[in-house]
């Protein structure tokens, strides 16, 4: 089994001017334990201890609270793809950003979901221009003069360590570090097709 120690805080008691902030750490909570479409503004509201009012001149819908769960989650997952990346050995640093990323996933499932699930798009694309999508962007583009082999490089990457997140997600295979590492195997030149180079993040 899979496990991951998470950096989500707790919901704070609300301070003058950073409500915003307290009702996005209070969705992060909330979501541990909570489905995505069971989240309440006015339970959020409760939480930080303001009125309902209060709530909504920092998210005027449910939705607006959604994206920016998204959009911190996602900062949330670049981060710590470039936290493994820092600590891997030389040559390994794509590799472990890949595991990084399925580890992530099956330590956050609602959030990870909820990124990919945000009707608004986070940036030009789902991934937009994160630090989980700058990275794996940069990691191409290093590896191949060509746009388009690196555009395949970047699909293919994203679609295996994605696809494999699900499938654990979904139950379809066991949350195995084993079967993540077999799969994503840095000695093994993950997504390289034969190229050599693996720069830092």
């Amino acid at each position: 089994m899979v496990t991951v120690s998470t950096s989500n805080s707790t919901a704070r008691s609300y301070h003058h001017g950073d409500l915003r902030t307290a009702l996005v750490e209070a969705g992060m909570t909330a979501l541990e334990t909570t489905a995505m479409a069971d989240l309440s503004l006015r339970q959020l509201a409760r939480e930080v201890g303001v009125s309902a009012t209060a709530v909504y001149r920092h998210f005027p819908d449910k939705q607006a609270l959604l994206r920016a769960l998204a959009e911190t989650g996602l900062e949330q997952l670049g981060r710590y793809q470039q936290a493994a990346a820092e600590q891997s050995k030389p040559g390994a640093a794509f590799a472990v950003t890949g595991q990084a990323y399925v580890r992530w996933a099956l330590a956050h499932p609602a959030l990870f979901r909820l990124i990919f699930a945000c009707k608004d798009p986070v940036g030009e694309t789902v991934f937009g221009q994160s630090l989980a999508a700058r990275m794996l962007q940069d990691y191409a583009r290093s590896v191949t003069a060509s746009p388009d082999e690196a555009e395949r490089l970047v699909v293919q990457s994203w679609a295996v360590v994605h696809g494999l997140a699900m499938l654990m997600l979904d139950g379809q295979l066991p949350p195995s570090d084993a079967l993540i590492v077999r799969v994503i195997d840095p000695v093994k030149r993950f997504a390289l097709q034969g190229k050599s180079s693996d720069p830092s993040p």
